[in-house]
């Protein structure tokens, strides 16, 4: 148990010195005889229980002024670090499937996931796109329910097309208000822009504007790929097409932010792409302790209650003073 004002516990001292002074003071008995006592059973010790319930009273009421406090369980608490927005292409192309073992959208899942939880206090947001755009979780620290959004994300659940400036203008919206110390967009895509009314390039000078950095990752093997291109019965219907990613684009965004162009061939690649991004943006965070304590001062309060009602309960009853 620690105090917060320590100090108030040298009026402990002074309990004794008026006990010492009570047991001093002869009390006077105002009759000629003893006689009218004769045959009273009580015992000595009961004599002092009143006194001693008052001395129990202002000890604990001295205690409690003290700011008695009982545990001290020490709390991180940490500043935030970097905003950031992850925008993630949904068209139907992200089915292609030359990214071992799986397809472009279920790989880019994993690894988004992958560096959320590498993360640590920076807000980070999920938008996706295709032929348009939309915000599926804005910028939070709750990774948690940001994992399960990414796992949610599915080709079909908007229009199809790829929509990059819709998709960079949404993310960086997401980000212009963050409290964050910088703001970093990442944007991944497997196409060109062939939909949406914003054109990529006046998001990325909005993004600018905003100091908002913007990383974008082109992904796609070179040469061709299985890549769907309608849905038949059972199905999307996969061709054996040229893979087209508009590089200079991506680029472009990229350095007109002060962000960096990727190319991710492969799984491997876009694994690696990921953990450069994540060490390229790391903010120092600062960590603030604070030790927690549960107040007792109410408790010692209602101790010292209990003793005073107690010593008039006694006084009013069996205890009733001699005059």
């Amino acid at each position: 148990m620690t105090f917060a004002r320590p100090l108030l516990l040298l009026l402990l001292l002074a309990l004794p010195w008026w006990w010492w002074r009570r047991r001093k003071t002869t009390p006077g008995v105002r009759y000629s005889s003893l006689s009218v006592f004769e045959g009273s059973t009580r015992a000595a010790w009961w004599i002092h229980l009143p006194p001693g319930l008052r001395v129990v009273a202002l000890a604990a009421w001295i205690v409690g002024a003290a700011g008695p406090r009982i545990g001290g369980d020490t709390i991180e608490v940490k500043q935030e670090g970097i905003a950031i927005a992850i925008a993630i292409d949904i068209s139907s192309s992200m089915l292609a499937e030359d990214f071992a073992p799986s397809n472009r959208l279920e790989v880019a899942k994993q690894q988004a996931i992958a560096f959320i939880r590498g993360r640590e206090a920076d807000r980070i947001g999920l938008v996706a796109f295709a032929g348009e755009a939309l915000t599926q979780v804005p910028v939070t620290l709750d990774y948690p329910v940001l994992e399960r959004a990414i796992m949610d994300l599915k080709i079909g659940s908007l229009e199809d097309g790829t929509a990059i400036g819709s998709g960079l203008a949404t993310a960086v919206n997401r980000l212009r208000l963050s409290p964050g110390k910088s703001k970093v967009a990442m944007l991944l895509t497997d196409g060109e822009n062939n939909r949406g009314l914003i054109d990529p390039r006046t998001a990325a000078a909005t993004a600018k504007a905003f100091d908002v950095k913007v990383y974008t990752i082109g992904v796609g093997t070179e040469g061709e790929a299985p890549i769907p291109t309608g849905r038949g019965l059972t199905g999307f219907r996969y061709e054996i097409l040229p893979v087209r990613i508009d590089e200079v684009l991506l680029r472009e965004i990229a350095e007109t932010t002060g962000g960096r162009y990727f190319r991710a061939k492969d799984s491997e690649a876009l694994s690696r792409i990921f953990r450069q991004i994540d060490g390229l943006e790391k903010a120092p965070i600062e960590v603030t302790r604070y030790t927690r304590y549960d107040e007792a001062t109410m408790s010692f309060a209602l101790i010292g209650l209990v003793a005073l009602v107690l010593e008039l309960l006694l006084g009013a009853t069996r205890m009733v003073r001699v005059p």
